[in-house]
């Protein structure tokens, strides 16, 4: 599995293969235009229409374990300083520092006085382990070269929105808010859970032969599951049951960014999407990086002994369109919910759990302002992820701290520079007062922020040629999460 997942957060790629937790999803030829979404690819670009960058110190280095890091300082600081936390990295990838999501928002912070920081961890994969001291470390070499800030946001991408929240969770005294975007907030174990109800699916109607526990050969693996998939997606019986498949983990139909949203009928659009998402997203997370995890961990963290699967598409937002295609394809749902209940069960090893839930699931306890962003269509890192933190926010009586947003888009990490700074700005506002504005957390008040920043930012660069992308602010509240996972409140 040699592909480069360490993309910026909005990187599309017309050919992506495994956008599992890196920042990015994959565009279908010809279904929209290629896209390149990150700003950082378009910088040059961009950086001419907004204008001279402000003067700014950069200070790089290496900590203790190898990892480096990446500082920047305008000539006028605030006292305010975001910490960056970069998303996933594929193992063997380019391992840069880096501080900001894309250069077009880390300008504006720049240009508006505050301070820039990350490090790039000292490991690739899941590299929570390593994420969360580095990024302390990186706090503290901070304060030595250029002095303490009065106020530190976290905020983050993908598995960087995870980190994000982890960091306040883990060091509660070293950060004032955080903004964690299109993050893994159910947790690593719930995440990797309904990842594991997706491949039991396919390993169990679809492809006897692969491995969805102790991944021997992750390589073959995934090329066995992808062959079995591309065979399904050519029959009704096959969608249907590919379409069962991702109802399991709430997999959106809707994946290609910038697309319209298939309408709420039209399941064999919602299923055509979805097979995107399988094949591009979880069949490579599901059966080819499980095998790192499982390595770091020392052995399967997942589970799904004692799973009521026909319970759990019950409550799936998919349950709809799942039953719609069996019917359409003259087969049984209950026989293969049959099917799936008498297979033999994947159970986990404690250890390996125990390494995951450090590594990390949520507490719920926040201790500062938390503002969050997710797009609607997201394929990677599902928004019923939100509702699962949301939840344990709320049982840790802790929901006065946080705020959600929803972007109505298709993709990961999807967001344009205007968008995150209507989030920033709604977050240094809650700082400021020591209150949630009401009125600025409203989708039309978000939109109206975005928009007057102008074209500039209101756009995914594709080299010279920007394409526009108004904001897309929505009201929304995502199903919950098939199977949330939260860490014991200590």
């Amino acid at each position: 599995m040699a592909h480069h997942l360490r993309t910026r957060p909005l990187k599309l790629a017309a050919a992506a293969t495994v956008a599992a937790l890196a920042a990015g999803t994959a565009l279908a030829a010809g279904t929209a235009p290629a896209v390149a979404a990150t700003v950082h690819h378009g910088a040059p670009a961009a950086q001419a229409a907004l204008g001279a960058a402000p003067a700014v110190r950069t200070l790089t280095g290496a900590l203790p374990d190898g990892a480096t890091y990446k500082i920047e300082v305008p000539a006028r600081w605030n006292r305010t300083l975001f910490l960056y936390n970069h998303p996933f990295t594929a193992p063997g990838a380019p391992n840069p520092a880096w501080d900001a999501g894309d250069p077009v928002t880390g300008g504006w912070l720049l240009s508006h006085g505050y301070a820039l920081a990350g490090s790039s961890y000292a490991g690739t994969g899941w590299a929570v382990e390593q994420a969360l001291p580095d990024q302390i470390a990186t706090l503290d070499v901070f304060a030595r070269r250029v002095g303490h800030p009065r106020q530190t946001i976290a905020w983050g991408h993908s598995l960087g929105g995870m980190i994000t929240a982890g960091l306040i969770q883990d060091y509660p005294g070293r950060f004032s808010a955080a903004l964690p975007m299109c993050g893994v907030l159910a947790g690593g174990v719930a995440m990797w859970n309904t990842y594991l109800d997706t491949g039991f699916v396919v390993k169990t109607l679809l492809a006897p032969s692969v491995q969805v526990a102790h991944v021997a050969d992750a390589t073959a693996n995934v090329a066995a599951a992808q062959r079995a998939a591309t065979a399904a997606q050519r029959s009704a019986r096959g969608r249907a049951r590919l379409s069962l498949a991702a109802a399991l983990a709430d997999l959106p139909g809707w994946f290609t960014p910038l697309s319209p949203e298939p309408a709420g009928t039209d399941y064999a659009g919602q299923e055509a999407n979805q097979y995107l998402a399988l094949s591009q997203v979880a069949i490579p997370l599901t059966f080819g990086l499980r095998a790192e995890l499982e390595s770091r961990a020392g052995g399967n963290p997942s589970w799904n002994t004692g799973v009521d699967y026909a319970a759990d598409l019950a409550r799936s937002a998919d349950a709809t369109e799942v039953r719609a295609l069996y019917r359409a394809a003259h087969l049984s749902l209950a026989a293969d919910l049959g099917t799936l209940a008498r297979a033999s069960r994947i159970a986990a090893d404690h250890r390996a759990v125990r390494y995951l839930t450090r590594n990390i699931a949520f507490t719920g306890q926040l201790g500062v302002p938390v503002l969050t962003m997710q797009t609607t269509g997201d394929p990677n890192v599902v928004p019923e992820s939100d509702r699962a933190y949301r939840s344990a926010v709320t049982r840790a009586d802790d929901a006065a701290l946080l705020r959600e947003t929803f972007i109505h888009r298709a993709g990961h990490c999807m967001f344009t520079p205007a968008e995150t700074i209507a989030a920033v700005r709604v977050l240094l506002h809650r700082l400021r007062s020591g209150r949630w504005d009401a009125a600025t957390l409203t989708p039309r008040a978000l939109n109206a922020s975005a928009a007057a920043l102008g074209p500039a930012y209101n756009a995914f660069p594709d080299g010279a040629k920007p394409v526009p992308a108004p904001p897309a602010y929505v009201r929304y509240r995502p199903a919950p999460f098939p199977r949330p996972y939260s860490r014991p409140v200590s």
